[in-house]
């Protein structure tokens, strides 16, 4: 029988590029290119840009208008990225809005690895709509399923913002054999919510997060945006929270990010770490898969 060997990369650095966003997608990508150049010459082999890295959050609001960000892949994003992760030897998570079709756009991210080629996609499959998160207007769910890239560097897996909230991704991710799961994201606060809900908000997302690497004994590595972007001068906008983070497989963070200044995060991921906690707290060997078939109905309202 055929059978994934498990990836043997002992340790390798990751790079998390906290991106401040704005209005121009040419600047945007000229400074995505910028930030994995610094990452890569501090000793980054994976890089993550956050989501939808090439234009301000533009699903604050239903707008047409917002589908001439999309983009082909390749296309521009991938092009120019693959050039610099070829010269610098480093594998990049590129998460952009992908045109798949007239009429059918994706929230995706695009894996390149380190010679340059472009080594798969992921599309986010669950996808919001809420107040100044109105995705399910622009964004047709993910129907690629949960995938790990066994890059050069190591082996990773992607998913992206709201998929974040959902341990049953995290698991089949994890399951394909990835060490680190790369969620790039574009989350923050409604200013007029900060004041009362602003913490509890916050803790419940990298809480979350960090209840993923636990329950699957891997690294989590969540990659944010900084600053306050408003289509209008008369709207309350969205203040990005920054605070990127990687939790290792103990959900210890082991590095963290500022609330509103651009920066690289960097963590070493270590499969020795991996395997030493596995070891200790075996969850995979006692998963019950015998029982579990009640998980894939919407809710369970059988007498």
């Amino acid at each position: 029988m055929k059978q994934k060997t498990p990836f043997t990369a002992g340790k390798f650095t990751i790079g998390l590029l906290q991106m401040r966003i704005g209005k121009d997608p040419d600047a945007n990508l000229k400074k995505a290119v910028s930030m994995i150049e610094k990452g890569a010459r501090d000793g980054a082999d994976v890089l993550c840009l956050p989501e939808l890295f090439r234009s301000e959050y533009f699903c604050q609001s239903e707008d047409i208008k917002y589908f001439g960000f999309a983009e082909t892949l390749p296309g521009p994003s991938t092009q120019a990225i693959s050039k610099v992760a070829k010269r610098h030897k480093v594998a990049v998570v590129v998460p952009l809005f992908e045109k798949r079709a007239m009429g059918v756009y994706h929230n995706t991210a695009a894996v390149i690895d380190a010679d340059g080629e472009l080594m798969g996609v992921y599309r986010k499959m669950h996808i919001p709509d809420d107040p100044a998160f109105y995705e399910k207007f622009y964004f047709t769910p993910g129907d690629l399923g949960y995938k790990s890239f066994r890059t050069k560097r190591g082996e990773i897996g992607t998913l992206i913002c709201w998929d974040q909230w959902y341990p049953e991704a995290a698991r089949l991710t994890a399951l394909k054999g990835a060490s680190v799961l790369f969620y790039p994201t574009a989350i923050g606060w409604h200013p007029h919510e900060k004041a009362e809900h602003g913490k509890a908000q916050f803790e419940s997302w990298q809480t979350i997060q960090r209840g993923h690497a636990v329950a699957n004994g891997v690294y989590v590595a969540a990659v944010n945006r900084v600053g306050l972007e408003r289509q209008s001068e008369s709207a309350a906008g969205i203040e990005f929270w920054g605070q990127s983070f990687v939790a290792d497989p103990q959900g210890k963070l082991i590095a963290t990010a500022s609330v509103d200044k651009e920066e690289v995060l960097l963590a070493e991921v270590d499969a020795g770490r991996i395997e030493y906690i596995r070891q200790n707290w075996p969850f995979l060997r006692d998963r019950r898969i015998d029982s579990y078939q009640g998980i894939t109905k919407r809710y369970d309202d059988e007498p």
